[in-house]
């Protein structure tokens, strides 16, 4: 064990920690442009067919980060701003969604409905390939928890769709805020009634790490590829702060949570019964 005090609940961050909504996102989103495009029925502007029949694949993966972008924006101004309105990740993705379909000019090529299901593609992310064996892993010595700024809604057809076995489901729309607040990190210790030094988060970004190292949290940084926003000199200086107690590095052959697992003193040599065995895990809401 390389944590201590000896932690009981390990929080985990979602997107792009536990999955890959990259992927995910521009494949969707590639996919319904192409199927509204060639639509028999379809009824587009001449202007929005061809600014939609120009986008490549690489576009689209411009037009998810930037969607993606707001996304974090929208949760860092209502974290530090407590009289803004309250409204839900859910809501915000179709919001912003919209915005940007305006302002790449294709608003229009799909109709209410459509935008409303494509708006849910964050409902059904693919996870990385160590999660759901790793989650399983990690069932055997702590409570595995989301800690995530989505939904509780969203959270729950994640766990759904991706088969990754957590035994709790917490989200910042509990505490009525979004990460990096301290309620958010704080208020998921006290819901399983732990002290913050027995918790750990675990996430593929430092500016969560860093937030929850402050309001007491042990922490785990586990390196997804193209997650970490910092730069490689805020990178190295992180690692000299040391708010970071496990470090797992993609370039030492990393198997994600699994080599957390691992670093958290569990046997991974029969992982492949992992996941029969985590169905014993307790599950809460």
């Amino acid at each position: 064990m390389t944590l201590e005090p000896t932690p009981r609940a390990l929080f985990f961050d979602v997107f792009g920690t536990c999955v890959d909504w990259r992927s995910t996102v521009v494949r969707e989103l590639h996919a319904q442009s192409h199927a509204s495009l060639n639509a028999a029925t379809a009824s587009l502007a001449s202007t929005v067919r061809v600014k939609a029949s120009d986008m490549t694949l690489e576009q689209w993966g411009i037009f998810a980060q930037q969607w993606r972008d707001s996304y974090k924006q929208f949760t860092r101004q209502l974290a530090q701003d407590p009289t803004l309105p309250w409204i839900s990740v859910d809501e915000h993705h179709l919001k912003s969604l919209r915005e940007l379909m305006t302002e790449w000019q294709i608003a229009g090529l799909w109709d209410d409905e459509q935008l409303r299901s494509i708006s849910l593609v964050w409902h059904r992310l693919e996870p990385w390939a160590d999660s759901a064996m790793g989650i399983a892993l990690l069932n055997r010595l702590f409570y595995t928890c989301t800690l995530s700024n989505g939904n509780l809604s969203l959270l729950g057809d994640l766990r759904t769709f991706s088969n990754i076995p957590f035994t709790h489901l917490f989200s910042a729309e509990l505490f009525g805020t979004y990460k990096p607040s301290p309620k958010v990190y704080l208020g998921a210790a006290e819901k399983l009634e732990l002290p913050p030094n027995e918790c750990v988060m675990v996430a593929a970004h430092l500016n969560d790490l860093q937030a929850a190292k402050g309001n007491g949290l042990q922490t785990v940084y586990v390196e997804r590829p193209g997650e970490e926003d910092w730069g490689e000199a805020e990178v190295e200086k992180a690692r000299k702060d040391g708010f970071v107690d496990v470090w797992i590095s993609s370039k030492d052959g990393s198997r994600g949570f699994i080599t957390v697992a691992e670093r958290l003193g569990i046997d991974v040599t029969d992982a492949s019964q992992a996941r029969r065995l985590s169905s014993s895990a307790p599950v809460g809401a």
